[in-house]
């Protein structure tokens, strides 16, 4: 399989459970998992220079994940997750951390002019100096690479103008049900799911629109039509995480060559796989990389 560049790029951060702390950010959880694959991945954030940030540093380096850590004087950002019955989590998420104040250096965008994929969300464009800097690594890469947008709304941490510029952006977005009238009421659009999200596949350009609906699976809306795949059923250790490895998984197999159904059917399996077991970064079964080996 041949080996490509892949980048999450935007928040890094301690999930604080009631009884435990969890490496997470969605942009490295998904840099994480498509490692996992095969990828030369890299997570792009910041940290502080403290003691959160030091442990930080130690678990990607145990994880043997390629990163690019600016270094700043605000601390390390953290998440209070509160899980429910089911294992579904909610946020309370720390402000003026060290992710909000990444910047854009020479190493970044000598980064993004060899990236085949980058994927970047809203909450790391909170604030104007990360959303500048993701901006720009998007625009810096090379015309042929995938810019995935996978929204990742949270709390009031969103606006138009990111949203916007961020499909403007975009080639695929990537989102759940819950986020879907969210959406649709910002961009001004009315109707059911399916309709919201052909209206922003079309009114954006987009190559398709990736609607993860939770137990009820999942439908990729594109140019041309429409696919869907239904979910797997596993016993819920917590979803955390879960949709940014459905994410790696996703990329990981259109990188390599697979169509929608074939891409769908293995990022729905990678999905399962961490649903089932604690934390964001469980160590993914080598059956998902060989599957992606097997027409090489």
């Amino acid at each position: 399989m041949k080996k490509y560049t892949i980048v999450g790029i935007g928040e890094l951060l301690f999930d604080v459970f009631p009884d435990r702390k969890a490496l997470g950010g969605a942009p490295t959880n998904f840099a994480y998992h498509c490692q996992q694959l095969g990828h030369e991945a890299y997570s792009i954030s910041a940290i502080g220079r403290d003691s959160l940030g030091a442990e930080i540093k130690d678990q990607l380096h145990t994880r043997e994940l390629q990163t690019i850590l600016q270094e700043n004087e605000h601390p390390t950002g953290t998440v209070l997750v509160t899980l429910s019955e089911g294992g579904v989590p909610s946020y309370e998420i720390s402000e003026g951390v060290a992710w909000d104040y990444i910047e854009y250096t020479d190493q970044l965008e000598a980064l993004a002019r060899r990236t085949d994929a980058v994927c970047f969300g809203s909450l790391a464009q909170r604030s104007p100096r990360s959303a500048s800097t993701i901006q720009r690594f998007l625009e810096a890469m090379p015309i042929g690479s995938l810019r995935i947008f996978d929204i990742n709304i949270r709390l009031h941490y969103y606006t138009y103008e990111i949203v916007h510029a961020s499909l403007e952006h975009a080639d695929l977005l990537k989102l759940n049900d819950e986020e879907v009238p969210i959406l649709g009421q910002l961009l001004g659009l009315e109707g059911s799911m399916e309709e919201i999200c052909r209206a922003i596949l079309e009114r954006y350009a987009l190559q398709a629109v990736i609607l993860t609906r939770g137990a009820d699976g999942c439908n990729i809306y594109h140019p041309k039509g429409s696919v869907y795949h239904p979910s797997a059923r596993v016993k819920i250790a917590d979803t955390v995480g879960a949709g940014d490895s459905f994410t790696a998984g996703f990329v990981s197999a259109l990188l390599a060559g697979r169509c929608l159904l074939e891409a769908v059917a293995l990022a729905t399996r990678v999905a399962a796989f961490v649903c089932s077991h604690h934390g964001a970064m469980p160590t993914l079964p080598e059956e998902f990389k060989e599957y992606l080996e097997e027409r090489d």
